[in-house]
């Protein structure tokens, strides 16, 4: 029995599927393989273009032979020879007899043979006629009543029973769906037609008897007045009888099938315009779901469950929905996945997520496709879960576009925010390395702009239209105010920098300024008591005013330039007063440095000691002083030691003439501004004064040298200054020899000869006056000493070289030696001149002490 079909519990093959498939099987099973055995037809692509249609009849009335001629399927027949039940179950096939072949018929009709009723293989068990007639009517358009004329009129040759079935189970399924009133075509097809009874007749016949049947069954509350017209349409077709006129019976049977086209009702008189399938026929499910929905229908069916077809076609979209939603996101997979797993790879590498290129075109293309084609074919499911599961697909796919997307913004942030700072740090070294004149705050907008239009783009990018977490703008506002966190940072570390440079400009004046205020020690002659000394003295006392003055003028040259390159800065004004703030103690501590260094102790006694001898050996006229025995040395080198000892004190402490008391070192400086960071104040040294938590009084700051560096200081300078007096003595002293005056006359009476030869010879007369004048000249210039000494060296120089050539010669000379009675001398006992030191002495040598 249909045995090249597909029956159930066999392996179909591409043969068996092109005759058809065995639906529901004798013992109520269904198939499973209902979905391939429509795609392999092609039908399950089809969407909502195909048509279902179920032939009812009572057994062996010719309901096979009948859908055979009339759609060219291949459903087992009844032999001729014997009467036999030969459709069992449910049985399906595909229209041969489509358009593609010639045939006016409808596209994609799917014709469904029941098995008959009244057999006797199932007796009184009705069961299954009443399941079956269900199954047809929840799933089928058109279903088709074979019978016979001259049945018409009787109850059971008529197939009213198997009617009154179909209209109570009709019912049933109209309480479960009322929403859309789901109709029905019942078309008799009326076989063996004479014609002596006219169709008109049968057809009034019939509709009574089924008007009839209506009002005789029981209908649930609220349709108690309701018409069989309300849940069904009718048609009527007559053919010949297929024996004795067949070919009569074939051409009605191809009249017949020309009426299998789709159709709409007349405005008119509601009737048939076109074919037999009307819009409000169809069960509204979708080819490709057709076997999902007819097998939960008849697994309710069954389990004896009240079929709910709402709920079945809710069921069915849900499952669909699913089934095409994980389809669908296997495309976008593809696409996305790879993305993913860089941004994955990135993180796990500990590196920054790099900005992927043309993310938005493609993340916004894979999402609008995969949506696309969940709504190609979900969308003619059930349109209430159809939007629940578009929803569902819509919102994975956002959450991981979401995660990509916001992954890629915060790289592009970071992004933004280094390229931000690398591109405003190469502008201000470049505009350092161009002479320094560039503005900072025009560098910074204009990099901004750079900036947020970067981002901006990228954020635009990845939006995507009628989607509300793709709109970026918070994102963009925060990276916006991070680029102004940057900008002030920069800023901040650009006025730093500034302020370094301003701090060693200040360092550079401060060394010249104050250096030269020390300097100015070393030339105080102001040993006399004269006006100009006098003088002189008050410019001494007055070092520290001067060295404040100084320090005053440099700080103020200095805050006035940095003040006026922060403007271009556009620095607030707390910033501003931040910086001025933090200059002016760094510039004290660089004027206490500086200070420190000339206070060392080489350099205070350097220019103590330059203070003294300017003061001693220096008239107040600037003039050298050539010492005398006649003049006062002692007065004068009293005088100006204790001169230049008054400075001690003075230099121990800073303080001003006028009020002898510290500069006001915490008005200069000024309170602490509010705006002061704990990162301002890192790098500043603590103040006397001003820190007093660091307990320093301003006392102790002003104070240059401590006691024991002043008592050292003075010991040591004593020491030196009488190192000086000691020589400027000794030069005093040796200058003139004190002769008699007794000794000129004695000198005059025993040479008076000696003169006059003198005086009468002019070779001796000049000769007296040259050494006359060249020891004049020594003497005046204090050399007499120096050349005695010299002449008497080179004396003592010229006796020991005589001796050394007198011992040679005794050496050498064998008959001097003799005549002298010198005994001979062994050999390396000569003496010669490497045995001489310096003086022309002879050096002990080490064997002749060994040898005492």
């Amino acid at each position: 029995m249909n045995g090249h079909f597909a029956a159930i519990g066999n392996g179909p093959t591409a043969k068996q599927y092109d005759h058809g498939i065995q639906v529901i099987d004798e013992d109520k099973s269904f198939n499973t393989n209902l979905n391939d055995y429509l795609a392999e037809t092609h039908v399950a692509e089809s969407g909502f273009n195909y048509h279902l249609i179920s032939v009812f009849g009572s057994q062996s009335t010719g309901k096979s032979t009948l859908l055979n001629h009339l759609f060219g399927t291949q459903f087992s027949v009844m032999s001729e020879t014997e009467r036999r039940q030969t459709t069992k179950g449910i049985w399906l096939s595909k229209n041969k007899k489509d358009r593609a072949n010639g045939s006016p018929m409808a596209d994609n009709i799917l014709v469904m043979d029941v098995e008959g009723t009244d057999g006797r293989e199932r007796g009184e068990d009705q069961d299954f006629e009443r399941k079956s007639a269900l199954f047809a009517l929840a799933t089928s358009e058109v279903l088709i009543v074979n019978i016979w004329e001259h049945q018409v009129g009787l109850y059971q040759g008529a197939n009213m029973g198997l009617l009154k079935t179909v209209f109570e189970v009709n019912l049933q399924l109209f309480l479960k769906d009322r929403q859309s009133q789901t109709r029905s075509l019942l078309f008799f097809v009326i076989r063996d037609f004479v014609g002596n009874t006219p169709l008109e007749n049968l057809r009034t016949t019939l509709i009574t008897d089924l008007s009839k049947i209506w009002s005789s069954i029981s209908k649930p509350q609220g349709l108690e007045d309701s018409k069989i017209e309300d849940y069904f349409d009718f048609a009527f077709s007559a053919l010949p009888h297929k024996i004795y006129q067949p070919e009569k019976f074939v051409a009605e049977v191809d009249k017949l099938g020309a009426r299998f086209t789709t159709g709409h009702r007349s405005t008119k008189d509601q009737e048939f315009v076109g074919g037999v399938f009307l819009p409000e026929y169809h069960r509204r499910i979708p080819a490709d779901g057709l076997s999902v929905y007819a097998g939960g229908v008849w697994d309710q069916i069954v389990n004896n469950k009240d079929l709910d077809l709402p709920t079945q076609q809710e069921l069915l979209a849900q499952f669909r929905c699913d089934e095409i939603a994980r389809e669908v996101l296997v495309g976008f997979d593809t696409v996305i996945a790879p993305l993913e797993e860089q941004q994955a790879e990135a993180i796990r590498l500990g590196k920054p997520a790099a900005v992927l290129v043309d993310l938005g075109t493609t993340g916004a293309g894979a999402r609008e496709k995969c949506i696309k084609a969940f709504e190609t074919q979900a969308s003619r499911y059930h349109k209430g879960v159809y939007t629940m599961k578009r929803g569902e697909l819509e919102s994975k796919i956002d959450t991981r576009l979401k995660a990509l997307y916001q992954a890629q913004l915060t790289a592009a942030h970071k992004a933004g925010v280094a390229a931000f700072s690398e591109a405003v740090s190469g502008a201000v070294k470049a505009g350092q390395k161009a002479g320094g004149s560039y503005e900072f705050a025009e560098i910074v907008e204009k990099q901004k702009a750079k900036t947020l239009q970067v981002f901006k783009k990228e954020a635009q990018s990845l939006s995507i239209p009628g989607v509300a977490w793709s709109n970026f703008k918070p994102q963009y506002r925060l990276f916006e105010k991070e680029l102004d966190e940057v900008s002030a940072r920069l800023r901040k570390e650009e006025m730093r920098r500034l302020a370094i440079r301003v701090e060693r400009w200040v360092k550079s004046r401060l060394g010249d300024a104050i250096g030269l205020e020390f300097n100015k020690l070393g030339s105080g002659r102001g040993g006399s008591v004269t006006a100009e000394g006098a003088e002189k003295l008050t410019t001494e006392k007055d070092l520290w005013d001067r060295v404040w003055k100084a320090f005053i003028d440099i700080v103020k040259e200095a805050e006035a330039r940095f003040a006026d390159r922060a403007k271009s800065f556009e620095a607030s004004p707390e910033e501003v007063e931040v910086g001025l703030w933090r200059l002016r103690r760094k510039s004290w501590v660089a004027l206490r440095e500086k200070i420190d260094e000339e206070v060392m102790e080489s350099n205070i006694l350097m220019k103590l000691r330059e203070n003294f001898e300017d003061k001693f050996r220096y008239d107040e006229d600037g003039v050298p002083r050539i010492w005398r025995p006649t003049d006062d040395i002692e007065g004068i080198y009293t005088k100006a030691r204790e001169s230049t000892l008054g400075l001690v004190p003075l230099l121990s402490r800073f303080r001003l003439s006028e009020t002898y008391a510290p500069p006001d070192l915490p008005g200069f400086i000024g309170a602490q501004p509010a705006g002061v960071e704990p990162e301002d104040e890192e790098d500043l040294l603590p103040i006397g004064g001003i820190d007093e938590e660091e307990g320093k009084s301003l006392e102790e700051e002003t104070t240059v040298l401590s006691e024991s560096k002043r008592q050292d200081l003075v010991v040591r300078f004593k020491k030196m200054a009488d190192g000086v007096y000691v020589e400027a003595k000794r030069s005093a002293i040796g200058g003139i020899t004190q002769v008699p005056l007794y000794f000129y006359v004695v000198l005059l009476i025993l040479g008076w000869n000696e003169i006059l030869m003198v005086l009468r010879n002019p070779f001796l007369i000049l000769a007296v006056l040259v050494m006359g004048g060249g020891t004049y000249v020594a003497y005046s210039l204090n050399l007499l000493g120096p050349m005695m000494q010299m002449s008497n060296a080179a004396f003592n120089q010229a006796v020991d070289i005589g001796k050394e050539r007198l011992r040679e010669f005794l050496v050498n000379n064998e008959t001097a030696r003799q005549a002298l009675a010198v005994p001979a001398r062994q050999v390396g006992a000569d003496i010669s001149l490497d045995r001489l030191d310096s003086r022309g002495k002879k050096t002990q040598d080490v064997s002749d002490s060994d040898d005492i």
